[in-house]
């Protein structure tokens, strides 16, 4: 069965069938203490981004950034940010960062991400993402200062029967790929140590579950619109495997906003914690061949050569979440449906290549968000 996420009835957040968009709070932010795993990666570095405009203090652990264009160095995310480069698979070097920091609040996003990369080296990634996942939780052990943990895992935990209906968070846990399986077993880590030391010490702990996001300054391999960027950019033809695969596709935006009110719900009660989905509406899920196809019509041009599904190893053909927990306890709803995130995605990318400074559009991005937020 999945893993802790509890009752959804009852928790006097917000009233079911009546939900309302929800901003981050800069008054709970600001001066606010938090550590953050994974800030030189693409989601941590919007992360790291937006607390640094809510007026958070951060405290950042995560490997150096890419030698390759990384939003980290473009961004120039350092600036809003006390950064240590350590890898979480230093069980040490990571508890002693953390007590020496005393976050309020611990985000972390640290993982061996990609699913191409998890069969090329499972030891690295089952390393990375399970007892990386434990280091964290064991730092936090005893340490009076923390309140609140989210830890990011992914949609892909769930053990995927391709079957067309979106997976609750109580659905069973499983993994194909050594990524998926890697990530299933580290919910079973966070539950452990919530439910045997952290719950009791008072530390609110809760797993976030979102879908695949897009959004500027991603360049990671094996990623589809960072592919298409790449390809396009230069002048090349981008190949796509799986034109059929069905995603949860969401902005950046979406998933980073939800874990900030998450980790604010958690503060004021900690009854809240358990796990919970953050995605698109059901509908608005869609292939790979959809998103492409929008992606290529955003950026102006742009050569296509399909796949048929059978290249490389295997990956899920159909995945959905479910998210009326996040939307019903913690008020967090979709605002950008798949046409305006592709939209943006693709003219973050397009502005940038032609000489726009990165950090700005990141910004110019949240601003739009939050503004999306507060509209009637």
């Amino acid at each position: 069965m999945g893993v802790g996420s509890g009752a959804v009835e009852d928790l006097g957040v917000m009233q079911v069938g009546k939900p309302a968009l929800v901003d981050p709070d800069p008054a709970f932010w600001r001066g606010r203490r938090v550590l953050l795993t994974g800030h030189t990666g693409f989601k941590g570095s919007w992360l790291a981004l937006w607390l640094h405009r809510l007026g958070a203090q951060v405290t950042g652990i995560a490997l150096p950034p890419s030698k390759e264009r990384n939003l980290y160095s473009l961004a120039r995310v350092d600036d809003g940010c006390e950064s240590h480069f350590i890898d979480i698979r230093d069980a040490h070097a990571v508890a002693g960062q953390i007590r020496q920091a005393k976050p309020e609040i611990v985000f972390h996003l640290a993982a061996q991400a990609l699913v191409r990369a998890g069969y090329e080296d499972p030891l690295a990634t089952y390393a990375t993402n399970v007892m990386g996942t434990a280091h964290v939780l064991d730092a936090l052990r005893g340490l009076e200062s923390v309140r609140a943990a989210v830890m990011v895992t992914t949609d892909k935990v769930y053990r995927n029967l391709e079957q067309a209906y979106p997976y609750r968070e109580d659905d069973a846990l499983g993994g194909h790929d050594p990524y998926s399986a890697s990530k299933a077993a580290s919910e079973l880590v966070i539950a452990s140590y919530r439910d045997a030391w952290l719950a009791a010490q008072g530390v609110a702990v809760a797993s976030a579950r979102a879908g695949n996001v897009i959004g500027g300054g991603d360049w990671a391999a094996d990623r589809l619109i960072p592919d298409a960027a790449r390809c396009w950019q230069a002048g090349r033809v981008v190949q796509i495997r799986s034109p059929r695969a069905t995603r949860p596709w969401q902005h950046v935006l979406e998933p980073i906003g939800a874990y900030l009110r998450l980790a604010e719900a958690l503060q004021a009660q900690p009854a809240l914690a358990g796990a919970y989905n953050f995605g698109p509406h059901t509908h608005e899920a869609a292939t790979v061949r959809q998103v492409i196809e929008r992606a290529r019509h955003a950026y102006g041009s742009g050569d296509i050569q399909w796949g048929d599904g059978t290249e490389g190893p295997h990956e899920a053909g159909w995945l959905a979440l479910e998210i009326a927990r996040a939307r019903t306890v913690l008020g967090v709803q979709p605002r950008w449906g798949l046409q305006e995130s592709i939209v943006r995605t693709m003219n973050w990318y397009r502005l940038q290549n032609e000489g726009a400074d990165a950090r700005a559009l990141c910004e110019a991005d949240i601003q739009a968000f939050e503004q999306a937020g507060a509209a009637p």
